[in-house]
């Protein structure tokens, strides 16, 4: 009896889970139906291919042409400077000296050696005349005369160059050591633009994919931040041949066409390069493209009444449109009007 009793139970329990199953399968059913009929009309546009110049942006800072870190050829005592920051200097103006009594007490020692080297190279010429001297003694007599007078030489050659004159006329943009510091051989003391007409370029760097693509010579629009409402314009001078070990970027200088306004070395400017190269995009309205990020975005096509999300990759935006770099061929029907309000798969009705 409590066997069958349990067996009755079972298969009442069976039937509640079947009866379950089909109408909760029946309430999806209706659902999806439900779903199916509701049709999001959308508007289509045919996206076309574009030559277009796609431009290098880039960022750097204002500088001279021609200027130059000048400093001692020899190290020492710097014992007056004349300049300040900037001062305006014309060519060949004393700048800076060294204390030269060192110096000076070389060039003394050196002058001391060509002296005594002269006496013994006369002695070993008169005791060869007499056939006292040897060949070989007059030869080491003749080496050492001519060491002294190099050496001479070059004491005096690094007493000249221990002062600093300006190379050409310029402006002092920065004085790095002040009077009374010891300074090494090379070490710059001063920072010195000369200024002139278009004498100011844009040092920026590049990529190596948009190092590639520039030519010396290529047109360039700059903006500067000391000048907001300016739009200047500036051709590429240089290209470097090797990236910069620090950023990895290579090196470009943009010259810049007469200004009319006051330059001065450091202002930020941000420039926008046009190659000589064009090349292919596929141009698209800007309100097809939804869910952007960075470069990646998507885009809505209708295929059999469905809405389809393709993957694109925008270049940048010109004019209005989004210039994309893959993802569409030429002539595909994009959605734009209701493409916010899609996802993947729901009904839509093209319409014009």
């Amino acid at each position: 009896m409590k066997k069958n009793i349990k067996s009755i139970a079972t298969v009442l329990v069976l039937i509640a889970l079947v009866v379950t199953f089909l109408a909760c399968t029946r309430k999806q059913t209706k659902h999806e139906a439900a779903l199916d009929s509701t049709e999001i009309s959308v508007k289509t546009v045919k996206v076309s291919s574009r030559k277009v110049t796609d431009p290098v942006v880039s960022s750097g800072f204002i500088s001279s042409t021609r200027e130059a870190h000048l400093s001692f050829k020899t190290g020492g005592v710097i014992e007056r400077i004349y300049v300040e920051e900037g001062q305006t200097v014309r060519k060949g103006q004393l700048l800076a000296t060294l204390n030269l009594t060192e110096i000076n007490s070389m060039v003394e020692q050196a002058r001391q050696g060509v002296d005594k080297s002269q006496r013994d190279y006369d002695r070993a010429k008169n005791l060869y005349s007499d056939t006292v001297a040897t060949l070989e003694q007059l030869q080491n007599a003749t080496t050492g005369l001519s060491i002294a007078k190099e050496q001479f030489q070059t004491a005096k050659f690094n007493q000249s160059y221990s002062e600093i004159r300006a190379t050409t006329d310029g402006k002092i943009v920065r004085k790095l050591m002040n009077e009374g510091e010891i300074v090494s051989p090379g070490l710059p003391v001063f920072f010195m633009n000369a200024v002139g007409v278009n004498d100011w370029v844009v040092k920026a760097g590049v990529s190596d994919k948009d190092w590639a693509r520039l030519k010396i010579g290529n047109t360039a629009t700059v903006r500067i931040d000391a000048y907001r409402d300016e739009v200047f314009t500036a051709t590429v001078s240089q290209l470097a041949q090797a990236p910069d070990p620090t950023s990895g970027l290579y090196q470009i200088e943009l010259k810049l066409a007469n200004t009319g306004k006051s330059i001065a070395t450091g202002l930020f400017a941000k420039a926008e390069i046009k190659p000589t190269d064009d090349a292919s995009y596929i141009s698209a309205p800007v309100d097809a493209v939804v869910e952007g990020n960075g470069k990646e975005a998507f885009v809505f096509i209708a295929e059999n009444g469905k809405a389809r999300r393709l993957p694109v990759r925008v270049a940048f935006i010109k004019d209005g449109q989004i210039l994309l770099s893959s993802g569409l061929e030429d002539g595909t029907a994009i959605i734009t009007d209701g493409s916010a309000y899609l996802t993947e798969g729901v009904s839509v009705k093209v319409v014009q």
